[in-house]
């Protein structure tokens, strides 16, 4: 089912499974069909009920034409949310939006379009959650290069030093949390932040009583698309952040 411009509790009235699993998309086309076959795959043999959040961020290629094959060959585990583009961050933010307003909703996961998050690693996050609220996968090892790792590196020293406290790998996109406490955080997060996974990272650190999990991943090369790193882009998005962290409380 393909869904163009929807309110997240109008997405949220198609979820009925207890796993949502969120997934921006922008210019996937030649890989995104592996990449929710092979979770289906691993989620199937794990015997979880799960729905994927497929959120077309406005691609220029092909990939809403793949997203709609995919739905049309899974009409019971994926929706697919066509927008414009917005970016990364803001297009999480629909997809968690959207997933804490489901009440049948109990966990929340979060990966990347581009076959980065290796779904060997879901049982040991899927059985971390009976002793955790909020499981994160650590990068022990990166197969998409030292300029990707730097800059995860400099974002975990300046989001660590607002928040007073370490928060290890705070940008990693792979990552399952309760509903309940998902929704307190986002409370505390606007809407018109930019880069959601630091701030959502930044927040749930911050707030007592959360339990906690790390689950060390390898973090693979990615599947298709150009992995390039801009200097000039990394810096204004650093300057962004750490203002934007700054405003939270």
């Amino acid at each position: 089912m393909s869904l163009v411009s929807l309110r997240p509790d109008s997405i949220a009235a198609l979820l009925e499974a207890p796993l949502a699993i969120v997934v921006p998309v922008y210019n996937e086309s030649q890989t995104i069909q592996s990449v929710v076959g092979s979770w289906m795959q691993e989620l199937d043999r794990q015997g979880v009920d799960y729905q994927f959040i497929l959120l077309n961020d406005g691609s220029s290629d092909a990939s809403l034409s793949v997203l709609k094959t995919i739905s049309a060959e899974h009409p019971r585990r994926v929706v697919v949310v066509d927008k414009t583009n917005s970016g990364h961050g803001r297009t999480c933010r629909l997809g968690y939006d959207a997933a804490v307003a489901a009440p049948r909703v109990e966990w929340i996961l979060q990966i990347d379009s581009d076959g980065q998050c290796d779904p060997a690693y879901f049982a040991e996050f899927w059985s971390r959650r009976t002793s955790a609220d909020c499981i994160f996968g650590r990068r022990v090892r990166r197969d998409d290069g030292p300029a990707r790792a730097f800059t995860s590196q400099l974002c975990r020293l300046g989001a660590s030093l607002l928040s007073g406290c370490d928060l290890e790998d705070p940008n990693v996109p792979y990552r399952l949390i309760r509903r309940e406490v998902l929704a307190s955080a986002l409370r505390r997060i606007p809407a018109s932040f930019n880069i959601h996974n630091v701030a959502l990272t930044f927040i749930l650190r911050k707030t007592p009583g959360i339990r906690w999990a790390r689950v060390p991943i390898r973090f693979l090369q990615r599947q298709g698309g150009q992995n390039s790193i801009n200097l000039i882009n990394v810096i204004h998005w650093g300057i962004d952040m750490l203002l934007e962290l700054r405003r939270l409380r």
